[in-house]
This record gives C-alpha cells, sequence and structure tokens, in this order.
C-alpha cells in the first residue's frame, strides 16, 4: 500500500495514512488473514524504527481508527518518543478533522462536554456517561468543538477540534448529539442515511500542530482524500 510521508527529519515522520490501514495490530486476532499494518509498511522503510517505543507500536506517537485517515506522527528516538507523547498527554497538541455529519446542526459552533468510557453493552464502542451513573470516577472527561463549514440537504461538514484524545471520542460525541458520523457502522443509527458511494466513515485528520524537539512549532496539513472529495462534490 503506498502512502504519502508529508515531512521528515533526524526525529520524526509525519505520514498522512490512508484509510482501511491499521496502525499497528493492538490484537493481533483481529487483523484478518496477516494483513499488513502500517508499522510493518513503515518498518520495511525504515528499519530502525524498531528500537524505538515497544513492539507492536514503535515509534508510532498516537493513533487513528482503521477506517480514519490523515496525519499520524512517527517517532525516530525514544527521546522525540517521549517528548512528543508528553505533548499529547498534557493536551498541548492542536487537531483537526473534516467529518461529514447527519442531519442538519442546529448551530454554525459547538462544544460537546462529557464522561466517556468503554460501554457495557458492546465491548467495541465507547459510550457517554452522566455525571449521576454510578461508577463515573473512572470515566474519562472529553471535550470536543467543531464549526459548521458547508450545509448539505442531509448532511453537515463540519471542521471538529477535539481538546481531549479518547478513543473514538469524535464518533462518539456526534452519535451523543444525534448527527453521527455518515457512514459510522459501528456508532451510526439503524437506517440512517448514507452518501451514495461512501463506504467508510467520512472522517478524516486534516492538521496537527505541535512543537518539534528544536523548540520549533510546526503544523502539518493533510488535504480531503480523494474519495471523500467525491463524495462531497455528489451532495446536494
Amino acid at each position: 500500500m503506498e502512502f504519502d510521508i508529508l515531512y521528515g527529519d533526524e526525529n520524526i515522520l509525519v505520514v498522512d495514512k490512508p484509510p482501511r490501514l491499521v496502525i499497528f495490530p493492538e490484537q493481533p486476532n483481529l487483523i484478518a488473514g496477516g494483513e499488513k499494518t502500517l508499522i510493518d509498511y513503515l518498518l520495511e522503510k525504515f528499519p530502525d524504527l524498531k528500537n524505538v517505543g515497544r513492539a507492536p507500536r514503535y515509534g508510532i506517537v498516537h493513533r487513528l481508527d482503521k477506517n480514519t485517515s490523515g496525519i499520524i506522527l512517527v517517532a525516530k528516538n525514544n527521546t522525540a518518543l517521549s517528548f512528543l507523547q508528553k505533548q499529547f498527554q498534557t493536551e498541548k497538541v492542536i487537531k483537526n478533522y473534516l467529518a461529514l455529519v447527519v442531519g442538519n446542526l442546529k448551530n454554525n459552533w459547538g462544544k460537546i462536554e462529557t464522561l466517556i468510557g468503554r460501554s457495557k453493552k458492546d465491548r467495541r464502542k465507547q459510550k457517554v456517561y452522566l455525571p449521576h451513573e454510578p461508577g463515573t470516577e473512572r470515566k474519562r472527561r472529553t471535550e470536543t468543538e467543531y464549526r459548521v463549514l458547508r450545509r448539505f440537504e442531509n448532511y453537515t461538514l463540519v471542521e471538529v477540534t477535539p481538546k481531549t484524545g479518547r478513543k473514538h471520542q469524535i464518533r462518539t460525541h456526534f452519535a451523543y448529539i444525534n448527527h453521527p458520523v455518515a457512514g459510522d457502522t459501528l456508532y451510526g443509527f439503524k437506517n440512517q442515511p448514507c452518501p451514495e458511494n461512501l463506504n467508510r466513515q467520512f472522517l478524516h485528520a486534516s492538521s496537527l500542530k505541535i512543537k518539534l524537539l528544536g523548540g520549533e512549532e510546526r503544523e502539518f496539513e493533510s488535504k480531503l482524500p480523494e474519495d471523500l472529495e467525491k463524495i462531497i462534490k455528489n451532495l446536494k
């Protein structure tokens, strides 16, 4: 599988991840038929990544879901890995996503703040928990901001800025406000509309701003992939 490297130096790589590609095998038994992951491809190009971090993640700094495309940071040494991960842990990284959500959002700007934890009914999913529910002391605070970019007949294109970095945060939050991400088969509602020819969730990590080891702050950008661009062009 081919993918672009948007930036590289002695410390980091910035990868433009295509959809339908697992980043690393958290649960190898779920990778069908020995399917290659992003880290497999990167190790072929940069074998020294085996000396960074721990298997199977190696130098991968953060994650995207299999069917989410866009920017991924990879550290090329352990000093860089620790430096970059600390910025994610302290929520100093600015990340933006493009998402097409089902329905017409009422406001042009909004903020979603909830507690999120794993769903007890479906272990694959995350779930919003209310503050008074039992066991919420172990759930994690999440915050997502969004602004409307374009409105269509049955959908809204939004730029999303997650202020925290929880698993499936964007998908969980938009499902919670009854505007799930278009094409999302895990968090979408039964019989919800889906744009013609959309065969994955419409979610793309479009930009990321972070401080590099030399002290310079850099912002990296990824264009909307062709498959999602075609969806937008065909919407009314």
